[in-house]
């Protein structure tokens, strides 16, 4: 791969993961690409889930990132917010349809694993 375009995809896992939402959006606002994966399998989206982002959670989904994708652990962004009991972003992913039940780890198994009655809570909410 070339080196300048890996240094782009680094910088752009560093944003998800800081949660720098503007800088973020701009890279993918100009095509770069909103579903992008590391060696793991994570997407910008489920780290943004995992270190608790709302806002930039809210800004990938509004820009198509799909919340079904599964990391090769088999977590998705949901099952992420809810390790980290990250409750807005668990909102947005509800919202945007994601499915509690989806992986091998999925949010609902990781809720109930850890005892997260509050996350439990959310996700068998009416929605």
């Amino acid at each position: 791969m070339d080196p300048q375009l890996l240094e782009v995809a680094r910088r752009m896992f560093d944003l998800a993961r800081f949660g720098h939402t503007e800088e973020l959006v701009s890279y993918i606002d100009r095509r770069a690409p909103v579903n992008l994966t590391n060696e793991k399998g994570d997407t910008l989206l489920l780290l943004a889930a995992y270190y608790g982002h709302a806002d930039t959670v809210a800004a990938l989904l509004a820009r198509g990132a799909d919340h079904s994708r599964v990391n090769d652990k088999g977590q998705t962004a949901l099952a992420a917010a809810v390790f980290k009991q990250a409750e807005d972003a668990v909102r947005h992913l509800l919202a945007a349809g994601a499915d509690p039940d989806l992986g091998g780890q999925s949010a609902r198994v990781t809720a109930q694993f850890f005892e997260l009655t509050a996350m439990t809570e959310l996700l068998d909410a009416p929605r």
